[in-house]
């Protein structure tokens, strides 16, 4: 539990740098990172390196008593690099370059890029490598922000071709059945004649997309296994760290984070929540406090992209500048936010940013401290925090705090699949059809039951979870399906689950695929519906509960009877022993009852549902409570708290004692 801050020596006066660190360890910071966008400050011209600047400034952190992250520059490429390189620019679907200007105009698949980005973190490790006060590094800064995972540039081009070869062994007639090209006579004579799937007439083929799409991702991969790999040479022993975003799953973080130590994500409850499609009464309703199941929804996911080690490399401090609106905080939830980060195991929070910048793109972007150097809301709360967890730590004396990941307990594993996201973005069958936010709807309601939740990939180990939810698995998958053959846990399949298989092909027993070896039943038809449609389906034994579905409907052949049934005869939601398939899709208070009776079924799960916008989360001998509001929430009175009361206004939190 360890307070950081991201920092940007160079955009500041010299005469700054101690007093600013001085600072830092006064308000219980202990991280700093820096230098993640300074490559026109390292090498101001090609081949000349200015590392003065930065060795002082590590000196003066370090000298404080500060750790660094210090961040390889390459998000930002400097303007010589690029004249020099034009090759080396994205391009986006629409055929239109990325232009210099602000960031992220590189293409992964640039080999020059490639080589100058291997030359100047070479340079760097070599120069800071051993330095005492950098204990780790971050490669490149938000791999894909602004939409630069996928380039269709040349040489995306060309190393798709390459790709293409290696995945289909140079059988160029097992690529055109694997992709259906006898359909529109789109079959290929060789790889090179293998285009990029944009600019076509109409539709490209969703198989090929998705195949350029995991290409897309492996790019990533080698990108930074490229800087990993250097900085393992002349920086070792030190921490390997990137920082992920939110709402943001354009490349598989599991593949890249097999080559890291720490996986961290820059979390901005506000901007996304504004960002999102939340309705407006939702926005209006969680405006400054962010959705209750927002954060933790990142917080559980990249716990288990970074196998238990993450961190908040970037929490909002205050308004932001890059959402269409841009509110301010309720008083508190800088500390509240920070709270609910340890809650979910993390390591560090790190703040962005120390002193909010007076100049360029984010100048309307709060920091801990004000442009003129006077004091913000975000640094009195971070002060707060850093106390409570030094008072918290102290009364638990000897013994281990236990909150961490490894204290966290295990209940509710959540699989959550990347390929299996572009695959149903690919071709939603209904533009109302959002994957993420069906998954992070699924998730609400394990919440709202009062469950912890491991998100966890589909190749996942699952033994001792009391119930494994499957929320976005389009994809056949042979790992999963073993797993949940061999589980007694119970098993809530989501629909569309094992749809398609992993060539984008319809199964050839229809969906659900394999899973009909755990299930009795066959999608034979789909419906997608418009928003104003909505159907409400009665409990087949109880006919007073009754549950809203809108969106998607599937229709099954199965000899099981349904629990629900509309007056139209649709049957929906079927179990056969412990596996339940829910076909269809149901607005977020149905779903929160349907997926709590599972959950309650499992005699060995205990089920606290949260009311409101009350969240809580079960850490080694400590429960945590966060009410995002707006009502006032009271917990029970013979509970011990270590921090709070029992009674709960909005953006208010409670730690209590775990009976044992």
């Amino acid at each position: 539990m360890k307070l950081g801050v991201c920092y940007y020596p160079e955009q500041w006066p010299e005469s700054l740098w101690e007093q600013d660190a001085a600072e830092m360890v006064a308000a219980g910071i202990e991280w700093v990172r820096i230098g993640e966008f300074a490559w026109s400050r390292y090498e101001p011209e090609a081949g000349e390196y200015d590392w003065d600047w930065l060795k002082r400034s590590l000196d003066i952190l370090g000298n404080a008593g500060l750790k660094v992250v210090l961040g390889t520059p390459t998000a930002t490429p400097p303007k010589w690099l690029v004249d020099e390189n034009p090759d080396m620019i994205a391009v986006d679907e629409d055929g239109k370059p990325r232009s210099f200007g602000s960031r992220r105009h590189y293409c992964f698949s640039s080999a020059a890029y490639l080589v100058e980005c291997a030359r100047i973190v070479t340079e760097m490790a070599k120069e800071f490598g051993d330095h005492p006060a950098v204990a780790g590094w971050q490669t490149d800064n938000e791999y894909g922000c602004h939409d630069t995972i996928i380039s269709y540039s040349e040489a995306a081009r060309d190393a798709f071709r390459i790709w293409c070869h290696q995945q289909y062994n140079g059988d160029i007639q097992a690529l055109n059945e694997a992709w259906g090209n006898v359909f529109w006579s789109m079959e290929y004579r060789d790889f090179n004649e293998i285009e990029r799937p944009n600019l076509t007439v109409t539709e490209s083929n969703p198989a090929h997309k998705l195949d350029f799409w995991r290409f897309s991702s492996d790019q990533v991969v080698v990108y930074n296994k490229l800087q990993v790999d250097i900085l393992r040479k002349y920086a070792p022993g030190r921490d390997l760290i990137h920082n992920y975003m939110g709402n943001f799953t354009d490349f598989n973080h599991h593949d890249v984070a097999a080559d890291l130590d720490i996986a961290s994500w820059d979390s901005y409850p506000l901007g996304f929540l504004d960002q999102s499609r939340a309705s407006d009464a939702e926005k209006q309703q969680w405006m400054r406090t962010g959705h209750p199941d927002f954060a933790a929804f990142h917080h559980d996911l990249y716990r288990g992209v970074g196998k238990g080690r993450w961190w908040v490399m970037e929490q909002q401090p205050g308004p932001v500048n890059w959402a269409p609106h841009n509110p301010a905080p309720l008083d508190g939830m800088v500390r509240f936010w920070t709270w609910e980060a340890f809650a979910h195991g993390a390591e560090v929070v790190s703040y962005f940013r120390w002193r909010q910048a007076p100049f360029a793109q984010e100048q309307m972007h709060s920091g801990l401290k004000r442009p003129d150097n006077s004091v913000d809301i975000g640094l009195l709360e971070a002060t707060q925090t850093a106390g409570e967890v030094q008072s918290l730590t102290a009364q638990a004396g000897s013994e281990n705090t236990g909150i961490d990941a490894s204290h966290i307990l295990k209940e509710v594993a959540f699989i959550f699949d990347y390929e299996s996201d572009w695959s149903l973005r690919v071709q939603p069958q209904g533009n109302n059809y959002h994957p993420l936010d069906w998954a992070m709807s699924m998730y609400t309601a394990c919440r709202q039951a009062g469950v912890n939740v491991d998100i966890l990939p589909p190749n996942a180990n699952l033994d001792g979870y009391a119930a494994i939810v499957v929320a976005n698995q389009q994809l056949e998958h042979a790992e999963l399906l073993a797993s949940l053959k061999n589980t007694s846990a119970q098993v809530i399949l989501g629909p569309r689950t094992f749809s398609k298989t992993q060539q984008y092909q319809i199964p050839a027993n229809l969906a659900p695929g394999s899973l009909q070896q755990l299930i009795l039943l066959r999608v034979v038809r789909v419906e997608s519906l418009a928003d104003f449609w909505s159907d409400t389906v009665r409990h087949s034994v109880s006919k007073e509960q009754s549950l809203t579905v809108s969106k998607w409907r599937e229709f099954v052949e199965t000899d099981l009877s349904p629990s629900y049934q509309s007056a139209d005869g649709w049957g929906f939601a079927y179990q056969h022993n412990n596996i339940h398939y829910i076909n269809g899709c149901a607005d977020q208070h149905s779903l929160n009852e349907l997926i709590q009776q599972v959950l309650e079924s499992n005699e060995h799960l205990k089920i606290n549902p949260c009311a409101g916008g009350l969240r809580q989360q079960k850490v080694g001998k400590w429960q945590f409570f966060f009410n995002y509001g707006p009502e006032d929430q009271s917990l029970p009175n013979q509970r011990q708290t270590v921090l709070g009361g029992h009674h709960l206004a909005q953006g208010q939190l409670a730690i209590v004692q775990i009976d044992t």
